[in-house]
């Protein structure tokens, strides 16, 4: 099986390990194949857009989700670390509110699926970081939103020391409570 698959607290919320060939010249593996997406997670998607961000140390980008265009993102880091986290914006989730993270690595290979009806966001921890994520559906600028990285009510702990470097955007997101959520 190309992948291994651990369900996290949030029902839906993936993290893989894909099948690794290393040897002294390196390492191979398929980053993405869609039957073997499906089959070992049972999750059948189209994705259309490609996106790739680097950002530095302390950079923290999100939490960000589109309400009229839902994008489920399959994320991972090809240079450097991060501490990626999905929150549940689901009213009518038994979880709504919670989060799930993992630390995604150049080192560690992990992959993280976020379905729609989820924020996201990532802290960076190393030096640089490159980021990589296949989205179901394209940026609609018009319909993004962004809840607070440091909302009081879902309580993520990133582990942050200081302040993180915000987008002016990411600095006055909107707080759990007063978000337009999905029902």
């Amino acid at each position: 099986m190309p992948y291994m698959v651990q369900q996290t607290s949030l029902d839906g919320v993936l993290i893989l390990q894909p099948k690794v060939f290393s040897d002294p010249r390196g390492f191979f593996y398929e980053s993405f194949n869609a039957r073997e997406f499906e089959k070992s997670t049972g999750v059948k998607c189209n994705f259309v857009q490609d996106n790739h961000s680097k950002s530095v140390r302390g950079v923290l980008r999100g939490l960000h989700y589109q309400l009229q265009h839902p994008q489920g993102k399959l994320v991972r880091v090809t240079q450097g670390e991060v501490l990626d986290v999905a929150v549940d914006i689901r009213r009518s989730s038994p979880t709504f509110g919670k989060w799930a993270a993992v630390r995604l690595s150049s080192d560690n290979q992990l992959q993280f699926w976020i379905p729609e009806g989820f924020a996201h966001g990532f802290y960076v921890l190393s030096e640089t970081a490159e980021f990589l994520y296949k989205t179901t559906d394209y940026y609609h600028p018009q319909s993004e939103q962004c809840i607070l990285w440091n909302d009081r009510d879902i309580q993520i702990d990133w582990g942050i020391v200081g302040e993180p470097l915000l987008s002016g955007k990411d600095a006055v997101g909107h707080a759990l409570i007063a978000a337009e959520t999905f029902a």
